[in-house]
């Protein structure tokens, strides 16, 4: 590629511009760097005047979305929904206690799964021939069967097991030990647990061995050489995946309506049906689960950042950063005017 750099003539500024060329280099060659020249001091040389390209494509495109959002928005409004009674049944007792609810089994059983996952993670890991088979068959299991029919096998276990026995430890009737909300915890929670085995898993082998190795020569122990090294950077790799399933975990959780556990989804249910407000009351509860997912979303954000610390030296700027700094611009730019 041959560089052109168009000189003024002294004493003549509209007069016929000189091309003075620079030869390709073999530097230009094999990667196209910029060659430095040095000029005499005091030359006068044109400002190199930037066209942007047009992208009418960009143009059309946006006008198209926009027409397509307006028209369904459009619909909706003219369709046959009464809109009053999804703004009076957004703060509905029922409502706010199914989405403590919601939020409470889906924060628990992400905890339970999240620990069975660590564990079974660091059994499928382990050199053990039998812990390994047995946290790999229990990914398959919980993995190859759906959460729903896993739901109704906990909730009808009085129908194989009429006493749950611990021997000297515990003994009661399973319809008493099986609670909907106990239902709905062992469900969800061995579920994400299989999920979780993997991510770990995953997180755990990202790490380089030398870590384990380095932390051997120390003298550190196995399970501290976990706890303390292997673990801290897996996190990294683990936590964006996870707050994938936690969110998952927000809209999983209304398929537990079906063991009688009232959540969100059946709170809404029950109103719309006996209120003969069927739609209106899954848009009360459509709105509630998109409200949960942003809230965790934002945090899911600002903790993927605090574990990219260790790997990333400039942090890419938050939204209420770029925010700020676009403010600060166009504050300059008023003063300046």
């Amino acid at each position: 590629m041959t560089d052109k750099i168009r000189k003024v003539p002294d004493g003549d500024p509209s007069g016929p511009s000189l091309s003075k060329t620079l030869p390709d280099t073999p530097s230009d060659a094999a990667g196209g760097v910029a060659t430095a020249v040095a000029l005499p001091a005091g030359t006068p040389y044109e400002a190199i005047k930037a066209i942007p390209v047009r992208h009418y494509g960009r143009w059309v495109s946006a006008v198209v979305v926009v027409a397509l959002l307006a028209w369904l928005i459009y619909a909706f409004s003219q369709g046959n929904i009464i809109w009053t009674t999804v703004q009076d049944k957004v703060f509905d007792t029922s409502i706010l206690s199914g989405l403590w609810s919601t939020v409470v089994i889906s924060v628990a059983s992400m905890a339970l799964g999240l620990v069975l996952g660590i564990l079974f993670a660091v059994m499928r890991l382990s050199k053990n021939p039998v812990t390994g088979a047995v946290a790999w068959l229990y990914i398959w299991f919980f993995r190859g069967t759906p959460v729903y029919v896993q739901l109704l096998v906990w909730f009808n276990l009085s129908l194989i097991f009429q006493y749950i026995n611990l021997g000297p430890i515990y003994k009661n009737e399973t319809v008493d030990v099986m609670t909907p909300f106990m239902v709905a915890l062992l469900g969800l929670g061995l579920n994400e647990g299989a999920y979780m085995a993997e991510i770990v898993r995953a997180g755990i082998q990202s790490v380089d061995e030398g870590q384990t190795e380095a932390a051997h020569a120390l003298g550190m122990s196995q399970p501290k050489t976990m706890w303390r090294v292997v673990l801290p950077q897996a996190m990294r790799v683990i936590v964006p995946p996870t707050g994938n399933e936690f969110i998952n975990m927000l809209k999983t959780s209304s398929l537990v309506s079906a063991v009688q556990y009232t959540e969100l989804l059946r709170a809404s249910s029950n109103i719309g049906t006996t209120a003969g407000a069927v739609m209106e009351m899954l848009f009360v509860a459509s709105i509630w689960y998109l409200t949960l997912t942003s809230v965790f979303s934002v945090g899911q954000y600002y903790l993927e950042r605090r574990f990219a610390r260790g790997s990333t030296r400039n942090l890419p700027p938050t939204p209420w950063q770029r925010i700020k700094a676009n403010l600060t611009t166009v504050k300059r730019s008023e003063v300046s005017a």
